[in-house]
């Protein structure tokens, strides 16, 4: 009998084992970090733009229906607005997505921010690193993504080139390119997303997403988080 206590009491423990790392691996789906510019070719206008469409973003029943599509292994978001070297602003502490609840709370958090005094040039560099000192504290997710909005090129601290891997901890980095509205000249745009898809961007998978002015910054940011969202829940459930 005692012999048999002992497999049973070894069989409990390694079920409790197989749990918790069960648990431990599903415990997140993906850490997204939003990285916003500031600087100073963003006034206080195109500044609300940003905010209210990132808000509304998530509000998108498609984005929300993304976000939520996997109840086990929920996402983890966090926003942080940059612009110079050193001048960072955490807007959204993490905030686990559990529910419509949750992501509503981060909506009203975000519609709530007013513009930050702070240095008015363009840190991309940076900005990759704080974005990835802020993912190096989930490392239980199974993915782990930045994403950095910009409607400029770095022009201060150190270039996104000399950025690399290794610094960055192995995360993604996606970027949103914000460039002059639809009336005006294709050509900005098109350099800026050349810049952002040869410097910024890291990751097997990593895209660059276009804003047609910050008009158009929330319409991009829906098809950004959807692409980001449902191409991880896909790969999750395929045979």
């Amino acid at each position: 009998m005692s012999d048999l206590r002992r497999i049973i009491r070894g069989l409990a423990v390694g079920l409790t084992l197989i749990l918790t790392v069960t648990a431990a691996q599903a415990a997140c789906r993906q850490a997204l970090v939003l990285g916003l510019d500031v600087s100073g070719s963003v006034d206080a206008t195109e500044y609300a733009l940003q905010m209210q469409g990132l808000a509304n973003a998530l509000m998108h029943a498609e984005v929300q229906a993304a976000l939520l599509a996997m109840p086990s292994e929920p996402v983890r978001l966090s926003v942080f607005e940059w612009s110079g070297p050193t001048s960072h602003r955490l807007t959204l502490p993490w905030t686990e997505i559990e529910n419509a609840a949750s992501i509503a709370a981060a909506a009203t958090a975000l519609r709530r921010a007013t513009r930050p005094a702070g240095d008015p040039s363009t840190a991309i560099g940076a900005a990759m690193s704080h974005g990835a000192a802020l993912l190096a504290g989930q490392s239980d997710c199974r993915k782990r993504t930045l994403d950095l909005s910009g409607d400029g090129k770095s022009n201060t601290g150190p270039h996104p080139r000399e950025i690399d891997g290794a610094a960055l901890g192995g995360i993604t980095v996606n970027g949103l390119v914000i460039g002059p509205p639809a009336d005006l000249d294709l050509g900005e745009l098109a350099e800026l997303s050349s810049y952002y898809q040869a410097y910024v961007l890291r990751g097997p998978d990593a895209f660059v997403e276009t804003a047609r002015g910050f008009a158009d910054f929330e319409a991009a940011m829906v098809r950004k988080l959807k692409r980001e969202l449902q191409g991880l829940v896909m790969s999750a459930n395929t045979p």
